[in-house]
């Protein structure tokens, strides 16, 4: 028995009997880049105000999913306020509209609550409220705290027992985690912490080796009322060293945004210096620092030795042998290396570790030759010779390491492998082909030039005496 088949053409011309496809475009999602802006904010009369201070750039893709964004959303502004003084944050949410466009909806709530955690409260007035309730929560904290130095108005340091205390409107202050008011004051701090200190995570506030170095600014208000404001902070821990010494370590180191960039970091570091030196630890160290903060470390570090004369005599020695010229031109390329005395001197003196010391030699050989362009090609060797020996080994020509370059979603152009051959091993057990020898070559330069351009940065910045 056959099936009757209805005309195509009959079908089409009912329209109740033609079928219809609705499509509807997924949600693609908006970056939390693109839709928050967070200020920080020192007054209730600075909460709305277009000339707060915004915190820019932040990435928050970390806290929003998988990809970063937020979905469910049409004309979705967040405003995240953080007050200064209790470091409280409150959160302004608007939006068109909200519906399901495929992938769900974001729960902001709940992901602003695990960016603020506490610090976040529900209400706009009692954000408000807080810039009342809490305006000595900084100054009821740090009243307990060791003050251990002072900087004047004028911009002079002074000792805690200095007769300018008086003068002074900015001052370190240390705390030890777990015996005073410090842990709920870095609990506070830790939302901001997250946002703008990069790879952080929390730190033990019941370990009472972590100690936070508090950046605290006296601040008088019209009614002559002295009020303390937070800069910024450094946390440290302090480790045992063998056999009745210790170890300082910076794990954290923030400057507020608005006072970026005005000389309190190298402020905070100089004073972490300072009692590196007067309570005789082992050394002081700087726990993966970024670019930025190793800079500045390293134009400390530099200016210090300079003035410190048991070194004096080993870099006019370096320097003097790399005068002699065609350093350049010869097989074998000396490194220059500091003498072991003036390590250890440096190590125990300025508590600068063997690795930071060797960073700043080779600024101070640079400081040293005059004029540089003259000597430029033999220094630029030298570096070269160094970069090249650390990455691939003394014995980079015959056996050692061998760098291969390896394709990579990260970096295209510093992408790289490194193989060492054993001990017994020919050289030829590592064949490179001219390609890979050639961006072996490549990548070294690259190394040799960041290098050549982070010293000579350091050595205009000691030569200005300013950071």
């Amino acid at each position: 028995m056959g099936q009757k088949k209805q005309p195509a053409a009959a079908a089409l011309s009912d329209p109740k009997k033609r079928r219809r496809v609705g499509f509807f475009a997924i949600d693609a999602g908006i970056e939390a880049k693109d839709c928050i802006k967070i200020y920080l904010v020192s007054s209730k009369e600075e909460v709305d105000a277009s000339s707060s201070f915004c915190i820019d750039p932040v990435d928050l893709d970390s806290f929003f999913g998988e990809d970063g964004k937020i979905y469910g959303y049409e004309g979705l502004k967040i405003n995240i306020w953080v007050s200064s003084i209790s470091f409280h944050a409150y959160a302004d949410i608007t939006f068109e509209s909200k519906s399901d466009g495929g992938k769900g909806i974001t729960d902001l709530k709940t992901d602003l609550q695990n960016i603020f955690a506490a610090t976040l409260v529900e209400s706009k007035e009692e954000f408000l409220q807080t810039f009342s309730t809490q305006r000595n929560f900084i100054g009821s904290i740090v009243s307990g705290g060791q003050v251990l130095q002072q900087k004047t108005s004028n911009g002079h340091v002074a000792s805690s027992d200095s007769n300018s205390v008086a003068a002074s409107n900015v001052e370190v202050v240390r705390m030890v985690i777990g015996d005073t008011e410090a842990g709920p004051l870095y609990g506070q701090l830790i939302p901001l912490v997250f946002l703008l200190v990069d790879g952080s995570s929390p730190i033990d506030v019941t370990d009472p080796c972590w100690e936070l170095y508090l950046l605290i600014e006296k601040k008088v208000d019209h009614q002559g009322e002295e009020h303390s404001l937070l800069l910024g902070f450094a946390a440290a821990y302090r480790f045992y060293h063998y056999p009745g010494s210790s170890r300082l370590r910076i794990s954290q180191i923030m400057v507020l945004p608005p006072y970026q960039h005005k000389g309190y970091g190298r402020y905070l570091l100089e004073v972490l210096y300072g009692v590196a030196v007067s309570e005789d630890v082992f050394d002081l160290t700087i726990e993966e620092p970024l670019d930025y903060l190793q800079h500045v470390r390293t134009c400390i570090d530099v200016q210090r030795l300079l003035t410190f004369e048991p070194i004096q005599q080993a870099v006019n020695e370096a320097a003097s042998h790399l005068k002699q010229g065609k350093l350049s031109k010869k097989t074998q390329i000396p490194r220059l290396m500091p003498p072991r005395s003036a390590i250890e001197d440096v190590q125990k003196s300025l508590k600068i570790n063997k690795k930071q010391f060797l960073q700043c030699w080779e600024v101070l050989i640079y400081l040293g030759l005059s004029p540089v362009d003259k000597y430029m090609d033999d220094f630029v060797a030298i570096i070269s010779n160094r970069v090249r020996e650390d990455i691939l080994g003394k014995d980079s020509g015959t056996t050692g390491k061998q760098v291969i370059s390896v394709e990579s979603d990260y970096d295209q152009e510093m992408s790289f492998t490194m193989i060492r051959s054993q001990p017994g091993e020919a050289a030829c057990t590592v064949q490179l082909t001219d390609e890979s020898q050639a961006n072996q070559e490549e990548q070294l330069q690259k190394l040799v030039d960041e290098r050549m351009k982070e010293i000579k940065l350091v050595a205009e910045k000691v030569s200005s005496h300013c950071v």
